[in-house]
Parts: structure tokens; C-alpha cells; sequence
């Protein structure tokens, strides 16, 4: 099968999207598909030659005559590649493939990564539409797409080939007990309820830190938020136990030697930082939201509290770290059942979304080969 993937640019910031397409695309290259990217480009595109995945240069973004341009690039690509299925994963790439659909013999499925974005639905104009849980396929529905366009394919990323297993990253010499979020640095991520209740609760625990880990254009209204008076005065010294670490390339270093981990988003699809988290052997504290109850077993391996709710989460931090027993309870539950969020397994599932489109391709190498048999056998003579 010839697979062309459109993603915005392939750049190592941290962006889920992005990820999730770099190990489709390297899987389905390793199981002999011919796969394409195009995209702005990044750093990626060394691990996608790797894999022999070939990379068409398409800059996406929206400036109306770069549009234009893009349609027209795109179509170049097109005519080259003559891919079976295009699989786009953001917006702008589902609008320009469908707009040149005509002429062309390829399926289009596309990937809801985000769907509380309004520009989601158009992701709708696909032959097929992946959403990342069941809750955003819900959405989906419940904004008109219809069904029998929708698949569930449920997000994961662990044993990626962009990066070593687990065992191998060393982790980081961090303040014990440890609280981290792994998270772009917007509202939506919770990042002011996290530091409210830390600050809630940080008298009581003097011990722990608070480590953010990632970057977003609000950050320096968190490092405000986390040096007024209001947060700093309760219990003295709060401001250096409060760590904004920027992006980080290895967030497992900090998983590693984290206690609690928290996910305090307002929404939230999935929330594939939590798979990490769990493989890494944190407890995990997150939203009760779209997609979180679905990457936490639905309260099996994780503490879900209302979002947008700083006195309960204050609440459920005090809670485990209090009570030993019960902390470890809970990493040891976080590492149970996780052979679901394997990059293989999202391979193999988007694979058969694919086969559903291109409905001969299985039959196709055996019809070929089976002509080359009939035209190399002598006829034989009929006695």
C-alpha cells in the first residue's frame, strides 16, 4: 500500500500529533508499505530516512496565496507518489487533499487529535475519521459526522521507535517528593488549579516540589502566578519549591523521578502524556474529562478529580502523600495493563482502517501473482 501522511512540520517539540503520525509512518515503512511526509519539515525527517520513509517539503501555513501554493505543491506530490490513502492528521492537510480529490485515486482518512477545537468537524470530510477515545468519537457524533465515517482507534505511543524503551533513560536527581505535569504551557492545561493547590498544600508537605515541564506562549503568567504574594507568603520559600522547566526532549527523566504525576486539563482527548507517565511508575492524579477515564482505566490505575477544581486536587495530593502505602498503591497500579498504548498496536488498527478503503488490496499480490504463474506455464494440451 502507498500511504502519504500530511502533518504541519515534523518538529521535536513535544507535539502529540506530530509523534503519533513519526510512528505510524516508521511502522508502517518497517512492514513494507511505502510511506511518504509531507510537511514544513524538522528534525524528524533524520528518523524518517532511516525507516526509508521519503519527505515532500509542503509549508501549510494559512496565508491565502500560500495556500494556494500549497494546493498546487500538494498536487505535484500527488502526481508523484500516487498514494492509495492520505492520512491527514491536522486540519489545513484534510481541506487541501480533499479539495483535490478529483482526478486522483486515493481514500482520505484523517486523525482527531483535538477535537474540542471547532475547526474539528471539518476533519469530517474524510472517507474515514479516527478519533483518539471513544469519548471524542462521541463528540464527533454529536456534532455531525456520522457514524459509519467514525472508527476508534485509541491513542498510544509506547515503544515508539523515535525514542529508547524505559529502561534506558537515567532519571533525574529531583526533590523528593516529587510532583510533575508534562504539559504546553496553556490554561486549558490546568496549570494555574496545579500550582493553586500546590500552594494549598505545601506547609503541610515542605519536602515537595512542583516541577513544570514544558513550554507554551502563558508561561510567564504562571511564573507570576507562582511568585505572588498571595501563593509565595503562605508557607515561605514556596517560590523556589515551584519549577518551571521548559521543554524538555527526555520528559521521562522526569517521570522516572516522579512521585505524583497530574494532568490537571480542562479537556483533553486522550491525553497520551499519561501513558508515559504510567509506563515510568507514577502515580497519577488527572482531570475527570473526555478522554482521561479512558487512558486511566476508568479509575483502575489513576485519581480523577473534577476539572478546574483546585481545592479537590489540593485534596488528592494531600491524600497520597500522607499515606506511603497508599502512593505506592497507586504506582503500582499505573503500571498494570498497558500493552493497550503500544505504537504496534496503533499501527496495526489504522492499518485495518486503511483496508476497509482500499478494499483489494489484500487480494491484489495473490491476483498478480497468480497471472505471472498462467503466463509462464505452457498451456497444456487437451487430451
Amino acid at each position: 500500500m502507498r500511504i502519504l501522511h500530511i502533518t504541519n512540520h515534523l518538529q521535536k517539540v513535544g507535539n502529540g500529533i506530530v509523534n503519533v503520525a513519526v510512528d505510524l509512518a516508521c511502522l508502517q515503512s518497517q512492514d513494507s508499505h511505502d510511506v511518504a511526509v509531507a510537511s514544513a519539515g524538522g528534525e524528524f525527517e533524520t528518523l524518517l530516512a532511516h525507516h526509508n520513509v521519503k519527505h515532500f517539503r509542503l509549508n501549510q501555513s494559512r496565508q491565502p496565496l500560500n495556500l494556494l501554493k500549497a494546493v498546487l505543491c500538494l498536487r505535484d506530490i500527488i502526481q508523484e507518489f500516487q498514494p492509495d490513502i492520505i492520512h491527514a492528521h491536522m486540519m489545513t492537510g484534510v481541506l487541501l487533499a480533499g479539495f483535490l480529490r478529483k482526478g486522483y485515486n486515493y481514500s482520505l482518512v484523517s486523525t482527531v487529535h483535538n477535537e474540542f477545537q471547532r475547526s474539528a468537524v471539518l476533519m469530517g470530510l474524510a472517507d474515514r475519521v479516527i478519533a483518539v477515545s471513544q469519548a471524542v468519537s462521541d463528540s464527533m457524533v454529536r456534532r455531525g459526522i456520522p457514524q459509519s465515517k467514525l472508527r476508534v482507534v485509541a491513542n498510544g505511543t509506547l515503544n515508539s521507535p523515535r525514542h529508547p524503551s524505559i529502561q534506558n533513560y537515567q532519571p533525574l536527581p529531583l526533590h523528593s517528593p516529587a510532583i510533575t505535569t508534562v504539559a504546553g504551557m496553556y490554561t486549558r492545561k490546568g496549570i494555574a488549579e496545579l500550582i493553586a493547590a500546590f500552594s494549598k498544600i505545601a506547609s503541610d508537605f515542605p519536602q515537595a516540589h512542583l516541577y513544570l515541564v514544558g513550554d507554551g506562549p502563558e508561561r510567564s503568567i504562571f511564573e507570576k502566578l507562582a511568585k505572588s504574594t498571595s501563593f509565595s507568603d503562605a508557607c515561605g520559600g514556596l517560590r523556589q519549591r515551584i519549577h518551571f522547566e521548559g521543554f524538555q526532549p527526555e520528559p521521562q527523566r522526569y517521570m522516572l523521578a516522579t512521585d505524583i504525576f497530574v494532568l490537571a486539563s480542562h479537556c483533553e482527548s486522550f491525553g497520551l502524556v499519561l501513558t508515559e507517565a504510567r509506563e515510568a511508575g507514577c502515580a497519577i492524579v488527572a482531570s475527570d474529562v473526555d478522554g482521561i477515564p479512558e487512558t486511566l482505566d476508568n479509575r483502575q490505575a489513576g485519581i480523577l478529580v473534577p476539572p478546574k477544581d483546585s481545592q479537590t486536587l489540593a485534596t488528592a495530593l494531600a491524600q497520597l502523600l500522607s499515606n506511603p502505602v497508599q502512593l505506592q498503591y497507586w504506582k503500582n497500579r499505573a503500571k498494570q495493563n498497558l500493552e493497550r498504548f503500544s505504537a504496534v498496536r496503533v499501527h496495526e488498527e489504522t492499518m485495518s482502517v486503511y483496508r476497509e478503503l482500499v478494499k483489494n488490496y489484500s487480494v491484489r499480490p495473490v491476483m498478480e501473482a497468480k497471472e505471472v504463474f498462467l503466463m509462464k506455464t505452457p498451456a497444456t494440451p487437451l487430451r
